[in-house]
């Protein structure tokens, strides 16, 4: 299990097949990888955005994020998990969040990646300023539920 917090862009889909790569205690035990990839879209809320920056609370948004991931690991007997997470200023189409889970099944697969993100997204301590192409910055004032 892994959690990154970065304050630089990244690439997901090299970093997700670097990650693999190094895990040999995956080979042959996995038959399903099921991923989450968020990227910062240019509005909200009925508004234009042109950036946005995210805050967290070092050591304490890690600390939650492993404690989702072991959960989940437990709840659906995943062989590995790896959560990214960006913070800093992310500008539209940049990726924020990937969430890969790892298990002999894709059932579990599935379902422990929407668990692991709807628990960061609802509750993982993250704070989001956005930037309107108006000039206007504003708090994003609730985390979401995405139903």
């Amino acid at each position: 299990m892994s959690v990154i917090i970065l304050a630089q862009p990244f690439d997901p889909w090299q970093t997700l097949a670097e990650y693999q790569q190094k895990k040999p205690h995956l080979d042959g035990k996995f038959g399903a990888t099921a991923v989450f990839l968020g990227t910062m879209r240019d509005f909200n809320e009925g508004d234009n955005v042109s950036q946005m920056f995210l805050e967290h609370y070092p050591g304490m948004t890690e600390k939650h994020l492993e404690k989702i991931c072991t959960q989940a690991t437990e709840d659906h007997a995943l062989l590995e998990t790896l959560v990214i997470h960006r913070v800093g200023e992310i500008n539209p189409n940049d990726p924020i969040v990937l969430v890969a889970t790892w298990s002999s099944h894709r059932k579990e697969a599935f379902e422990a990646c929407r668990e692991i993100m709807e628990d960061l997204k609802s509750r993982a301590p993250f704070w989001k300023k956005e930037q309107l192409n108006s000039g206007e910055d504003r708090w994003v004032e609730k985390n979401t539920k995405g139903y």
